[in-house]
């Protein structure tokens, strides 16, 4: 601290007086009236007198005053960590300022000891919570005494803290190296050490002192990486970090794929989600998930949604992991994103579900969607537009259609606010003058499915069948389907078939791409120059179709229309276009 004792003669104005001081802290002491010490010592303590001398004039000696400087005391921690852990050494110390390093007792105010040492440092080999609390001390030393120091409050954390360990890359580029982090927070003191495939092995970094300061090595080689801290002597050694995995990529590729490929389904339908390794050849795989949903899939080639649920709804990535050498893995695939809505959009669906009928023939309509309300419509070669009342009987949301009541027609739902389902067209076949229908999908086909034709006579055995596509001879022989394992754009095309001198009317099938986008649909459209006029109206009611997903055994699956692809406002009458 910083002192003035200063030397005053009452009455003896202020000026031409000289001053003399008599101290035994002082060799040279001051000839003027004022004693500045800018930082006061034990060495300044001690008594003071001054006396006034004015030309042959001299005051007596002033009263004593007597300076007394306490020694400071101070308690401090070595190591002076900001947290000290259970199960570390420490020593408390007590320091006397100036007071040199002998001929001092020491007392100790402590939470924890019954028997406090009576020496300058208290060392506690292995510390615990109980040891936490304040710590004070003071010196003795003859008859002086210092002043109890000030608190030190020592706080031992009862966990021991982990190690954490970071990686610039988990993948190791060709040629090159990882940067490997290890830190422990939020504590200081720490030596750091790292360990690969087994945590008990040496240390890497063993021989490095760099590393272990600054926290941070380089590797080049693949594989299981650990680290933990340690200071103090003896070392008191952190939990081991999490493991970082290391790997080295191969050149195989991970692709997601979903059964049926369709990326937008409906709630309750089943989807099989699979990670596909090209390229792969005999090797075995495991697998490794990565998506942004709440249900993770487990590490298998495939992962089965039989219900599907909103939850389900995200991003699917996957990586494959050689079995033989757990540190070769693929890249990340490209993510594929599944959306699964609430509720199906309108759609209407028929039975006998196919394109071509004989007029004989008991066909049915559904209704399907968020309506209560229904009505089934159709719009027939002869530009006449009627309700199934007309032609058949609705019950609920079906239209049964009268026995001899189809006809060469589109079909379509209409809900009672308005709404259009998709439309199917029906071709109708005389059961006497014709005696054969072709038997293809009534709904576009999607990329990759497998699709079946076949032909139907009325009255007899079919013995040899001879498929057509856009009037060119296909396939022939005593095979009477026509099988196409996994359609391409290339399948696509007008459809007949002949037998016993019969041939069945054109169906129109059409191919839908995997990718969702919009295909024309002539589903078993007759055309001719008799009916080009109905080919010509039909064409309005074509829309972007995907696929929903069927009950349905049958080798054909079912078809609809998204309600959102469906343009209402263009689609308010039939009639329009």
């Amino acid at each position: 601290e910083k002192i003035i004792v200063r030397c005053e003669i009452q009455g003896g104005g202020g000026t031409g007086w000289t001053y003399e001081w008599e101290t035994t802290s002082i060799n040279n002491p001051p000839s003027h009236s004022e004693y500045t010490i800018s930082s006061v010592t034990v060495s300044h303590s001690g008594d003071y007198s001054c006396r006034g001398r004015s030309d042959y004039y001299l005051t007596e000696w002033s009263d004593v005053l007597t300076l007394t400087v306490s020694r400071e005391v101070t308690v401090t921690l070595q190591p002076n960590w900001s947290v000290i852990y259970r199960g570390e050494k420490i020593t408390v110390r007590c320091e006397i300022d100036g007071g040199g390093d002998t001929g001092w007792t020491y007392e100790w105010r402590t939470p924890s000891s019954n028997n406090p040492p009576s020496h300058s440092e208290y060392t506690i080999s292995r510390v615990t919570e109980s040891h936490s609390g304040d710590y004070r001390c003071r010196g003795r030393r003859d008859y002086s005494l210092t002043e109890w120091s000030r608190v030190l409050r020592l706080t031992v954390s009862p966990n021991k803290p982990q190690a954490s360990l970071t990686a610039d890359s988990t993948v190791l580029p060709a040629g090159g190296r990882v940067t490997l982090t290890c830190s422990v927070n939020p504590s200081s003191g720490w030596k750091y050490y790292w360990y690969r495939e087994k945590k008990l092995s040496e240390p890497l970094n063993r021989h490095d002192a760099v590393s272990q300061t600054t926290g941070t090595t380089s590797v080049s080689q693949e594989g299981l990486y650990w680290c933990r801290g340690g200071r103090g002597d003896p070392v008191y050694y952190t939990h081991f970090s999490q493991a970082v995995r290391i790997d080295t990529i191969v050149s195989n590729t991970a692709v997601v794929t979903l059964q049926p490929n369709w990326t937008e389904i409906y709630r309750g339908e089943t989807i099989t989600v699979s990670c596909e390794i090209q390229g792969g050849g005999d090797t075995e795989w495991t697998y490794e998930w990565e998506t942004n949903i709440s249900l993770k899939p487990s590490n298998q080639h495939e992962y089965r949604i039989s219900s599907a649920s909103s939850s389900h709804s995200g991003d699917y990535r996957c990586r494959g992991r050689m079995k033989s050498a757990q540190h070769n893995t693929t890249e990340w695939s490209d993510s594929v994103k599944l959306t699964v809505y609430d509720s199906k959009s309108d759609h209407i669906s028929l039975s006998p579900d196919r394109a071509q009928h004989f007029n004989s023939d008991s066909v049915s309509l559904s209704c399907e969607g968020n309506s209560t309300e229904w009505r089934v419509r159709r719009f027939d070669e002869s530009n006449y537009l009627s309700h199934c009342s007309d032609w058949g009987r609705m019950t609920g949301s079906t239209c049964n259609i009268y026995s001899y009541g189809p006809s060469n027609a589109v079909y379509w739902c209409e809900s009672g606010s308005g709404e259009f389902s998709n439309t199917v067209n029906i071709t109708v076949q005389n059961y006497y003058t014709h005696g054969i229908i072709l038997l293809s999908p009534v709904r576009p086909v999607t990329e990759g499915e497998s699709v079946t034709l076949g032909c139907k006579l009325k009255t007899e055995h079919l013995s040899s069948v001879f498929f057509y596509q856009n009037d060119k001879l296909i396939q022939n022989g005593s095979r009477v389907e026509l099988n196409i394992s996994a359609v391409s754009q290339s399948d696509e095309g007008f459809y007949k078939c002949q037998s016993s001198g019969r041939v069945s009317a054109q169906s129109w099938m059409s191919i839908h791409a995997s990718s969702g986008q919009c295909n024309t649909l002539f589903s078993s459209l007759k055309c001719n120059s008799s009916t080009f006029f109905f080919c010509v109206k039909f064409t309005v009611f074509i829309t972007c179709f995907r696929p929903i997903q069927s009950q349905s055994t049958s080798s054909t699956a079912s078809y609809g229309v998204h309600q959102n692809e469906i343009q209402r406002n263009e689609h308010a009458s039939p009639l329009n276009g």
